[in-house]
């Protein structure tokens, strides 16, 4: 008995939409690192991108428990002296809901090379309106 290995080019992606309006962020994440990364597909290979297309809608409007939306922070630094900048989760949504969507889904897949062919493959969309009609997506059921 020999171990499978999927080759890239062999790999049938589909099309699945999430949508989370009132979901909890931590779910509407991990459904859609899975389905990026390929864990559900029996033929999973870990150094393959052997994942499906996602589409996120009404990222504005996912739930996040207790009082994270004022307490949870979001910190970067540009790298220059007094560069650091902390946002709340609230600031974050009044300017750019997508992100909080995008930061949850960014640290669930690899930080590598790898990660980021991956990521090409997440879209999010702040309303229930997506352009990708024309692939046929399929609705995902948390």
């Amino acid at each position: 008995m020999k171990t499978f290995s999927a080759k890239a080019q062999d790999i049938e992606r589909k099309w699945h939409v999430i949508d989370a309006k009132d979901r909890v962020l931590g779910d509407v994440a991990v459904a859609a690192a899975r389905l990026l990364r390929g864990k559900h597909r029996p033929q999973f290979t870990p150094h393959i991108d052997s994942g499906d297309f996602v589409v996120v809608i009404n990222a504005a409007d996912v739930r996040l428990g207790g009082r994270k939306e004022e307490a949870k922070q979001y910190v970067s630094h540009s790298g220059y002296v007094g560069g650091k900048k902390v946002e709340t989760v609230a600031q974050v949504r009044a300017r750019r809901p997508e992100l909080i969507v995008e930061r949850a889904v960014r640290g669930m897949i690899p930080h590598n090379r790898l990660g980021r062919q991956i990521f090409k493959k997440l879209k999010i969309y702040n309303g229930p309106e997506h352009p990708h009609e024309a692939q046929n997506p399929v609705p995902f059921e948390l």
